[in-house]
């Protein structure tokens, strides 16, 4: 009997304490990138939740806590902000679920979204008498920060500029779905490269942006050549890397390249946003699978380590290796040769 009563004290002491699924003892928080089928659907709130679900459903939905869903017809310092991602702040703030520190988990547009809030998370809850949110860190993949020039030239089409020929069209649409107009741009006019460079460049709070960036394309490139520099099909390695400028960049660092040869990179990204750390680069990875549960070879690092808000480090361990093959030293992460990228990330704390 005192055993049993014993089982349902604890049972019930789990269910009046919250849970996480965390990474480690930090709960994540997952803000998604574009759903571009939302520029013409227009969804209610409802719908925006389900599409925010299935996106991180490969990997992340069940490695995380809570979701910031937003819709992708609207634009960040509007109706994303106010109708979707303040609630949601709210509702952290008074769960106190980043009391002891969360992780925000960003994907392309949500790299943006994020730096908003970032920007402006303290003064909206002190402001409603609440708490900041304790956010340690963030880590961004395929991070659209710094805009895409697709976004430049969906916009210019659905203005009616610019010249649309029959590769254009087809690239915009392998991305989009369809063809845009000038009533279903939404939140692409935010990721317009100089826009999107301009949204809160300087965020309040020293919280780290830890990159992780591909550089390969499921669009069977054909989205590349409007790309600037190596991109992931959909955002150019100036964004994901998070460079402090445009620009055609080779690598998100000066001295190993996307598939993890070890080498001068005279065009590889120098200079970064702040607080913008790019850590591990794939280059068999596309722009949606960063995210998901499917391998596509092996990573290397662009830096091994990164200190987070609460001064805890994060760090991968690499092996070199020589290759007689090509006559060069390549750098790769350990156990990249079966992990995929998302598994990497989670080990990371």
């Amino acid at each position: 009997m005192k055993k049993f009563i014993a089982m349902l004290s604890l049972a019930a002491a789990s269910l009046s304490m919250p849970t996480f699924a965390a990474i480690g003892q930090y709960p994540v928080v997952l803000v998604h990138g574009l759903n571009p089928s939302q520029l013409q659907s227009r969804p209610d709130a409802t719908e925006v939740r389900a599409d925010g679900e299935e996106y991180w459903q490969e990997y992340w939905l069940t490695h995380a806590d809570v979701r910031i869903d937003w819709p992708s017809h609207e634009r960040v310092a509007g109706k994303i902000a106010s109708d979707y991602a303040w609630p949601k702040l709210k509702q952290l703030s008074e769960s106190n679920t980043c009391s002891n520190g969360c992780i925000f988990v960003t994907h392309s547009t949500g790299d943006l979204v994020t730096r908003y809030i970032l920007d402006n998370q303290e003064n909206w809850l002190l402001n409603a008498g609440l708490s900041p949110l304790n956010i340690i860190s963030t880590f961004d993949f395929a991070g659209a920060g710094g805009g895409s020039e697709l976004a430049d030239m969906a916009v210019n089409i659905a203005e009616g500029g610019g010249v649309l020929n029959a590769s254009l069209r087809l690239a915009i649409s392998l991305w989009l779905g369809e063809m845009p107009n000038s009533n279903n741009v939404g939140v692409l006019n935010d990721l317009k490269v100089a826009n999107a460079r301009q949204i809160a460049p300087f965020p309040d709070g020293r919280v780290p942006r830890v990159r992780f960036t591909g550089d390969d394309s499921e669009y069977f490139g054909l989205t590349s050549p409007f790309l600037p520099g190596h991109d992931d099909g959909v955002v150019s390695a100036h964004s994901s890397c998070g460079a402090s400028r445009s620009g055609s960049f080779s690598s998100c660092s000066t001295s190993v390249a996307f598939d993890g040869k070890v080498t001068y990179q005279s065009n590889g990204v120098s200079s970064f946003m702040p607080r913008h750390y790019p850590m591990m680069m794939g280059s068999g990875y596309g722009h949606g699978e960063l995210i998901g549960d499917s391998h596509q070879g092996k990573v290397t690092t662009a830096r091994n380590s990164v200190t987070l808000a609460n001064g805890q480090g994060i760090s991968v361990s690499t092996k070199d290796k020589w290759s007689w093959w090509s006559w060069a030293t390549y750098r790769y992460v350990n156990g990249s040769d079966d992990r995929t990228m998302s598994e990497l990330v989670t080990d990371l704390l």
